[in-house]
């Protein structure tokens, strides 16, 4: 026979609930019959869900002493159904104590009374764990006497073990399976028809989670209440079980879970913005709400994980649906057929169908776990499901259904029963049947219900499901009447959703460090150091230089004054005096060993390296030999070390470079505005030469490669900043660009993500990763990317507002310090006998000065308010706790004892201040940076968002840019058309002229760029770059032989920053005035900053002619044909003026 292969299923596991011990359970005297002191005899029920697992014995709990109870009662969880680990990560265990009377005279049964319940969590098993111990503490019942221990005395605690043998879930299970907790917290703003008054109904959310790679099952909260807005919610909300079972009282909420107190600036909902916070205020505040405040657990598989990822990544909206039901008759405590208790809906009916579409693509964000916010609520139709999510229709009916029965399961009394008329009898057999009404069959129910007093409907008859696609006939649009209200009172629901684990996991910083290390191995600063002979040699070399110059200063101190004032020749014997006085001096100090010793160590490295001995000599002449070879060498060693160092003295001292690490940079600007990139190329490769370590040198070489399109060269220069310092922002930023160009994603991506974990809080770094995933058509890690960079940004201008404000309160504290100043004065002469001032107390002032600082929401009040409340601080400070409470509690008109209160201490609340605004968008910011490293493709995507970002569009700023971006690729006409609309918007703004003027200059429009520069000079406000301004405006002067404008203009440029093409203009406008002694000093300069710009050397032949300075003319015109000059009209002068004077040219 051949055995078939069955799939092997895992046997059913037993999981124990041991209950260990109960202490402190000691009810109040005279509370329960026939008890005996204050021992309690009792017995504890274990029940799941609705299965009653077991029952303890009788234990006897004494005072002071906790209850021995040790019973254990086990559950199956069989593992055939997926489901079972679903069910056990949302219902709890609930333990029942229950106490037992003793037996009355003549009684034949026990009598009971249960004092309370406390619910087991059994989470941490479906997380992996195998035991988990709790301390809970046993809640009391209604009427139990449990209710009457003071709040001082300890409470009741119930000690309790759970544990499996296995894990429930296996190593697999764990890695690839989640745990979704969904929490529904409130429904605020409800449609204005509903009203704490009148039939009152229950309230239900439900949303679909998937329960397998193609299923998916609606989850149901169906324990909504409707409360008035006096009955104010706790700061510490705790969560309710959503299927507590047989739990009541405070067993109902899950131990030691909290609802979170998040700001709003946190949150991922809606209702974020001004306008929709104070919506959110007054609704929370003055408005009813429907508060469920429940958590349900969904345990996902693998498979489930998978499909909720890919349905999120299809489609982000996810629906959460709201409906009314019917209220069982028995939950509102009427029987059917009494008093018209008329069975208004039948089974599973809702009404008031709304949905709210809730984003989860925050989920798929790297590293992201929750979500929690505010979500408005739809009107459900099945056009508006489908347009949204992609599916045709809801689970609004079933949904229905499933929380019919739950109100039905926890009713008092069992429901339906008979009603009294001949209709609910006809409803309560098609309940009994299992059937509901369609949508048709209810809307002819409608129609022909009879009309009510003054021809209404009645409200039993228009309350019901006619609402749940609304009318979607034949060419009307779809109508949700009831919905509609959610829209009208902009309703919302608050909600959270969380998993264990992220659905995308993000690369922790270690992670990305060490794959950027991978890419770019780091290069330390300095070469390692080993030692071998040479570096013996070496330190030893140093050493004797170390010691020669203390033994010249030893001399120094000792004969130094006698040589100076000394005029006499020196004698032989003199200086052998000399050297035996300091030999002694050393010997008698000490010195002369503490020299050897210095020197002691550096030998000894020179025979073990160079000499290679580490052992003692065996043979004495061996020895011998070795100290005599070793003391020539030494000796010869020492010779070389002195001629070093002595010859170092007699050198000349090498001059410190005239130019710095920033002139360079500028020069190489300079040179690359004016094309000259050879010249550019030079200048960043010097300041490469003087340090290589600095990796900014790198940077500004790789932005200049980058400009030059020579991305090669510029992937190298941001490798070695990388390598240098591997948390250069901009080099991250920038080697990111360079893979991106290069078709390397997977690569940029690290990069871009390196940068965010550099730094997190750079605006930059997170702006640039979403214009990466823009270009890799990641939308939601571009739209995460985008958040987080507007979060940033937006807490910047919070505190750049924070802190004109404080600078504002300083000075006007510094001034109203002055004002008090003189007011004490005139008190003082007024003495003891002025009267006290009280006409703030018997005549109020204005409620804007009214409100103490200290109120709840002054400190959000405006600079103005604030300064005037600050100024009648001393009439306010009496009506302070007045002034301090809520705003909702100031709908009363009188007093708590009933005294009427003045009209004008009635106050409105304080104005709210208006939310910084940032002084302009994310992507502004990092356009400006981008055209500055000139990144190109970047930089056109970055000003496509900010076209299309609410903060920017086509504005002054945008066009500027644009225009830059333009002349960066030498498109001039576009780049035109763009700075005229720029200057439309504003026409005195020094940048878009100045960037006017340099695109007539590239077109060769030499005097529309002279008006354009001028235009720009004579502002108050300078541009951006006004270097290039006045190097450009000059040259056009020189052109137009304006040379003394040429003059003042390359003066201006030297003053702001000086060059040798500035220097070199002024050089020229001089020499053309005839100023020949400026101009040889202007050449001068110019020729300092650079010596090898023939144009220099030809000028200053040319001014050594004029001066008849034969041999400096000579050379300054060798060295101008030795330098290449190109410059034929130059040429052409200079020969002509050698003509002249006859001399300067030595081919003559």
């Amino acid at each position: 026979m051949t055995e078939v292969d069955v799939p092997q299923t895992r046997p059913p596991e037993p999981l124990s609930i041991h209950i260990i011990k109960a202490s402190n359970l000691r009810p109040s005297s005279g509370t329960s019959k026939g008890t005996k002191g204050d021992n309690v005899q009792i017995t504890v029920k274990v029940e799941f869900g609705e299965k009653q697992l077991g029952e303890s014995p009788k234990v006897d709990c004494v005072p002071d002493t906790p209850a021995e109870i040790d019973y254990t009662a086990n559950l199956n969880c069989t593992f055939e159904d997926p489901l079972v680990l679903d069910e056990i990560s949302y219902k709890p265990v609930v333990l029942t104590v229950t106490e037992v009377l003793p037996k009355e005279k003549k009684q034949k049964e026990e009598k009971t009374a249960q004092l309370g319940q406390c619910t087991v969590d059994l989470l941490p098993l479906v997380k992996g764990a195998t035991r988990h111990h709790y301390n809970l503490v046993i809640n009391p019942l209604p009427g139990s006497p449990l209710e009457t221990i003071s709040p001082e005395s300890p409470k009741p605690e119930m000690e309790v073990v759970i544990s499996v043998q296995e894990s429930l879930l296996e190593g697999t299970q764990i890695n690839n399976g989640n745990l979704m907790t969904l929490t529904i917290e409130t429904l605020y703003a409800p449609p204005e028809t509903w009203a704490m008054t009148g039939a009152q109904y229950a309230y239900a959310a439900a949303l679909p989670i998937p329960v397998s790679a193609d299923k998916e099952s609606p989850i149901v909260f169906a324990n909504g209440a409707l409360k008035p807005s006096i009955d104010k919610e706790a700061p510490n909300r705790q969560k309710k079980w959503a299927v507590p079972g047989s739990a009541q009282g405070n067993s109902v909420y899950i131990p030691e879970s909290f609802l979170p107190p998040d700001n709003i600036d946190d949150e991922d909902g809606e209702f974020k913005n001004k306008e929709e916070r104070d919506h959110r205020h007054v609704a929370e505040t003055e408005k009813l709400r429907v508060t469920w405040n429940t958590e349900r657990r969904s345990y996902m598989d693998a498979m489930a994980t998978k499909s909720f990822q890919d349905k999120i990544a299809k489609c982000r909206y996810w629906p959460v649906e709201v409906m009314r039901l019917p209220q069982p008759a028995a939950a509102k405590g009427k029987k059917p057929g009494l008093g018209g208790g008329k069975l208004k809906d039948d089974e599973g009916s809702i009404s008031y169908h709304g949905v709210a579409f809730v984003n989860l693509a925050p989920l798929l964000y790297p590293g992201v776990k929750r979500i929690r916010g505010a979500y408005k609520v739809h009107a459900y139709t099945d056009h508006a499901m489908h347009e949204k999510t992609k599916r045709k229709t809801g689970f609004g009916e079933e949904a229905g259904k499933i929380a019919f029965n739950i109100l039905n399961r926890n009713s008092a009394s069992p429901f339906p029963k008979k009603a009294g008329k001949e209709g609910a009898e006809k409803k309560e057999k098609e309940v009994k049947k299992g059937r509901s009404m369609s949508i048709a069959q209810h809307q002819q129910q409608v129609n022909a219900a009879p009309a009510g007093p003054g021809g209404q409907v009645p409200p039993e008859a228009s309350q019901t499901i006619k609402s749940d696609t609304g009318s979607e006939m034949e060419g009307q649009a779809p109508v949700n009447v009831e919905g509609q209200q959610y829209v009208d009172a902009k309703s919302y629901v608050m909600l959270e959703i969380s998993l264990t684990r992220p659905l995308i996991p993000k690369r922790p910083p270690e992670e990305l460090a060490r794959r950027v290390a991978e890419y770019i191995p780091p290069r330390p600063l300095f070469p390692k150091r080993t030692d071998g002979a040479q570096r013996a040699v070496e330190d030893f070399h140093n050493q004797v230089g170390s010691v020669a110059n203390l033994i010249l200063d030893e001399f120094r101190d000792q004969f130094g004054d006698i040589l100076k004032t000394d005029d006499e020749p020196q004698t032989v014997e003199a200086m052998e005096s000399r050297r035996q006085k300091l030999i002694y001096e050393l010997n008698s100090s000490g010195k002369y060993f503490a020299f050897k010793e210095q020197l002691k160590y550096a030998v000894v490295k020179i025979v073990r390296e160079k000499y290679l001995k580490t052992s003692a000599f065996e043979d004495r002449q061996e020895l011998q030999t070795f100290l005599s070879e070793l003391y020539v060498y030494l000796i010869d060693q020492m010779h070389v070390a002195l001629g070093k160092y002595l010859a170092l003295e007699d050198q000349a001292p090498i001059p410190k470079p005239l130019t710095d690490s920033a002139q360079l940079k500028h020069f190489a600007r300079e040179a690359e505005v004016n094309g000259n990139y050879e010249l550019a190329t030079k200048y960043y490769q010097e300041r490469i030469a003087r340090n290589r370590n600095d990796p900014s040198h790198w940077f500004d070489y790789g932005t200049f490669c980058l400009y030059i399109n020579d991305i090669t060269k510029a992937e190298e220069c941001f490798k070695e900043c990388i390598a240098i310092d591997q948390k250069h922002l901009q080099g991250l930023l920038l080697y990111g660009v360079v893979c991106t160009l290069s078709e390397r994603n997977e690569a940029a991506e690290t990069f871009f993500e390196a940068a965010t974990c550099v730094d997190p809080k750079s605006i930059l770094a997170w702006t640039m990763l979403g214009l990466f995933y823009d270009a890799v058509n990641n939308e939601i890690g571009a739209e995460m990317a985008y958040l987080e960079a507007n979060k940033l940004n937006q807490a910047a201008a919070v505190a750049e507002a924070k802190a004109l404000r404080e600078e504002e309160i300083v000075k006007d504290r510094l001034a109203r310090g002055e004002h008090e100043s003189e007011d004490k004065e005139v008190d003082h002469d007024q003495g003891g006998l002025a009267p006290p001032s009280v006409p703030d107390i018997k005549q109020p002032s204005p409620p804007s000065s009214d409100k103490p600082p200290t109120s709840a929401r002054s400190g959000k009040g405006s600079i103005s308010d604030r300064r005037m409340s600050a100024s009648k601080r001393s009439g306010s400070k009496m009506k302070t706790d007045s002034s301090t409470s809520r705003p909702g509690s100031q709908y009363r008109m009188g007093s708590q004892r009933g005294t009427p209160q003045p009209a004008e201490e009635t106050e409105e609340p304080p104005v709210r201040e208006p939310t910084p605004v940032p002084r302009s968008s994310i992507y502004m910011q990092v356009i400006e940076w981008l055209i500055e490293v000139k990144a190109i493709p970047f930089t056109e995507r970055a000003l496509a968002h900010e076209l299309l970002s609410p903060m920017g569009g086509p504005t002054s700023a945008y066009h500027i840019n644009y225009a830059r971006l333009k002349l960066q690729k030498k498109e001039y006409k576009e780049a035109e058309n763009s700075l005229d609309e720029a200057l439309q918007f504003d026409y005195q703004n020094p940048d878009a002229w100045a960037l006017m003027g340099h695109v007539k200059y590239m077109t060769n429009d030499v005097e529309a760029s002279r008006d354009c520069y001028e235009r720009t000079i004579s502002f108050t406000i300078d541009a951006a770059e006004m270097h290039s301004i006045y190097l450009r405006l000059a040259s056009i002067y020189l052109q137009e032989e304006k040379f003394s404008n040429a003059k003042n203009t390359f003066l201006m440029a030297c003053k702001r920053s000086p060059s040798c093409v500035s220097w070199l203009g002024v050089g020229i406008a001089c020499y053309r005035l005839g100023e020949l002694a400026e101009a040889e000093d202007a050449l001068s300069e110019a020729n300092i900053l650079n010596n090898t710009d023939p144009e220099v050397w030809g000028y200053l032949s040319l001014v050594c002619l004029k001066t008849g300075r034969q041999l400096e003319a000579e050379q300054a015109y060798k060295y101008a044909l030795k330098l290449n000059l190109v410059d034929y009209d130059l040429l052409t002068e200079i020969q002509h003026v050698q003509q002249e004077v006859g001399f300067g040219n030595p081919e003559f």
